[in-house]
C-alpha cells in the first residue's frame, strides 16, 4: 500500500471505527437476543456474535482498503487465514468472549492495521459502554469517543488523549480481569504500584492511552489480534509495547500461529 498523506490517513482511520460501529450493533443484538457458545480447539468460547461481527468487518475492510490481507481470529481458528503481506490488518471481531458470555461489558472490537511491521493504525471498540480508542501512529494522534453501536464515527466528537508520564513512584497498573497468570502477578508484586486496577478485553490498553494508568503487563500468551490495534493506539499516544526484554514486538508471525508470548505496555517516558 503506498504512504498515504495525514488526511488519508483520518479518513481510513473514521471508516474503520465506521465498520466496529456497525459490528458493534451487530454483536449487541445477539447478545440481547440470547445466543449459545461452543469451544475451539484451544478451549476458548466463541458464539455466533463473533462470527457475525467477523463476516462483516471483512466485507467493510475490503471495501475500506481493498486488497489489504485480512488476518482475522475465527478464520485462523478455521484454518482459513490469508498471508501476510507487508501491509495487513489484524482484526478480533470480539475480543473478551468470557466477559460478553458473561455480565461484563467490557468487550471490544479491534481492528489494526500493520505496516512494515509496526503497528500504525488501530480501532477498540467496546459497545456494550459505548467507548471507542482510535489511534493514528504515524500521526501521534490518539482520540477516545463515545458512540453508541451502530452510530456514525463522527470524527468531530472524537477527544485527543495520550499517556501520561510515567511516575518514579507509585505507579498505577492495569491487569486482566479473566487471565491474571502467575508471572504477571510477580511482575506486579516487584513494582512500586499504589494502585491496581483490573478490566477485560483490549480495554486495558484504552486505561493506558487516556492516562488513567502508567502499566499494563501479560506474561500470558495473547494473540497478535488481541495487541495490535491496542499498540497502535498506545504509540499514537506516546507510550511503549514491548517485549519484557524491551525488544520490538513482532507482527505477522504465521509459523508461530499468531502467538504473542508477552509484553509490556507503559506510559511517557519520563518522571511526572
Amino acid at each position: 500500500m503506498p504512504a498515504k498523506t495525514s488526511h488519508d490517513r483520518t479518513d481510513v482511520l473514521e471508516a474503520l471505527a465506521g465498520a466496529a460501529l456497525k459490528a458493534g450493533a451487530i454483536i449487541m443484538q445477539i447478545r440481547e437476543a440470547g445466543f449459545d457458545a461452543s469451544f475451539k480447539a484451544d478451549h476458548s468460547p466463541v458464539t455466533a456474535a463473533d462470527l457475525a461481527s467477523e463476516a462483516l468487518l471483512r466485507a467493510e475492510l475490503e471495501s475500506i482498503l481493498p486488497g489489504i490481507p485480512v488476518i482475522a481470529e475465527e478464520a485462523v481458528s478455521q484454518g482459513a487465514g490469508e498471508t501476510p503481506a507487508s501491509t495487513f490488518l489484524l482484526v478480533d471481531p470480539l475480543d473478551g468472549t468470557r466477559e460478553f458470555v458473561g455480565a461484563s461489558g467490557e468487550f471490544t472490537i479491534n481492528i489494526g492495521l500493520i505496516v512494515d511491521g509496526v503497528p500504525t493504525l488501530g480501532i477498540i471498540y467496546a459497545p456494550a459502554v459505548g467507548k471507542l480508542y482510535a489511534g493514528d501512529a504515524s500521526a501521534s494522534a490518539a482520540f477516545l469517543a463515545h458512540r453508541a453501536p451502530g452510530s456514525e464515527p463522527d470524527r468531530a466528537t472524537w477527544q485527543p488523549i495520550k499517556c501520561r508520564p510515567m511516575p518514579a513512584t507509585g505507579l498505577i497498573a492495569v491487569a486482566s480481569r479473566s487471565h491474571l497468570d502467575p508471572a504477571t502477578e510477580a511482575l506486579l508484586a516487584g513494582l512500586d504500584v499504589a494502585t491496581r486496577m483490573s478490566c477485560g478485553s483490549a480495554l486495558k490498553f484504552g486505561v493506558v492511552a487516556e492516562g488513567r494508568a502508567d502499566i499494563y503487563p501479560r506474561l500470558g500468551t495473547v494473540c497478535e489480534w488481541d495487541v495490535a490495534a491496542g499498540h497502535a493506539i498506545i504509540l499514537a499516544a506516546g507510550g511503549t509495547v514491548l517485549r519484557p526484554d524491551g525488544t520490538a514486538l513482532p507482527y505477522g508471525r504465521t509459523a508461530e500461529s499468531y502467538l504473542v508470548p508477552a509484553f509490556i505496555v507503559r506510559g511517557a517516558e519520563g518522571n511526572g
